[in-house]
C-alpha cells in the first residue's frame, strides 16, 4: 500500500503542500523475541488467524503478488516472526535525526525481503549504520525509555483512530484508508481532503 500511496501522491498536483508522516503499530506487542514457528510464517499466521496451513500460505502468496506488482519483493519463505519494538524504537529515533523515511524502507526491506532477525543485536546495529545512525545512536534508540514511550504513544493514538491492522493511513485526521487500496482511490481521498482545508 505504501509504493500506492506513493503512486497517488505523485499525482496530487500540489503535493508540495503534503507532509507525510510515518507512527508506530505493532500488530501484536505480545509477541515474544522468540515466538514459537519464529521461521515459519505462514504456521504462525494460520494459528493467530484459524487458518489452515494453506490457507495462509495462498493468503501469502496473494500478499507477494500484489507486492510484485507495485515493484517490491517479498521472501515470506524466510521471514523471521519476531517482536516489532525494538524495530520501531530504531524508527522513532531516526525520526529525530530526519531519517524516518529511510528507517523504515531499510526496516521494511530487512524483514520483508532480507529475511533478517530485527531482534538481533549486530543486525540492528548495521541496519542502523545502513540509514546513517551511528552505534551509540542505535544503543541510544534501543535502551532509552523515551523512545519505547514514542511508539507507545503512536500505537494507543492509531487505534483512537480506528487502526486496527495495516497498512493503515489517516489524511487530516480525518480520512482512514485501511487495507491495499488502489492509487485512484487513494488519490480521491487526498483530494477531497485538499479541497476541504483550502475552503
Amino acid at each position: 500500500m505504501q509504493r500506492n500511496f506513493e503512486t497517488a501522491l505523485s499525482q496530487f498536483p500540489h503535493k508540495e503542500k503534503i507532509a507525510v508522516e510515518w507512527k508506530s503499530f505493532q500488530l501484536d506487542p505480545s509477541i515474544p523475541e522468540v515466538p514459537k514457528y519464529q521461521q515459519d510464517i505462514y504456521q504462525f499466521v494460520a494459528d493467530r488467524k484459524g487458518l489452515t496451513y494453506e490457507q495462509s500460505r495462498r493468503m501469502h502468496q496473494d500478499v507477494i503478488r500484489m507486492a510484485k506488482n507495485v515493484g517490491l519483493e517479498y521472501n515470506f519463505n524466510t521471514t523471521l516472526v519476531t517482536n516489532s519494538l525494538k524495530g520501531h524504537r530504531l524508527i522513532q529515533y531516526a525520526k529525530t535525526r530526519e531519517l524516518g523515511d529511510i528507517a523504515e524502507e531499510r526496516l521494511f526491506l530487512a524483514y520483508f525481503t532480507q529475511g533478517k532477525n530485527l531482534n538481533d543485536l549486530p543486525t540492528l546495529i548495521q541496519l542502523g549504520q545502513d540509514m546513517g545512525l551511528s552505534e551509540p545512536e542505535v544503543a541510544e534508540a534501543l535502551n532509552n525509555p523515551v523512545y519505547r514511550d514514542r511508539v507507545n504513544q503512536e500505537a494507543a493514538e492509531a487505534q483512537q483512530l480506528g487502526a486496527r491492522g495495516v497498512p493503515f493511513f489517516v489524511i487530516d485526521r480525518k480520512y482512514a484508508l485501511a487495507g491495499a487500496q488502489p492509487p485512484e482511490a487513494i488519490l480521491k481521498i487526498i483530494e477531497e481532503s485538499f479541497s476541504e482545508v483550502q475552503l
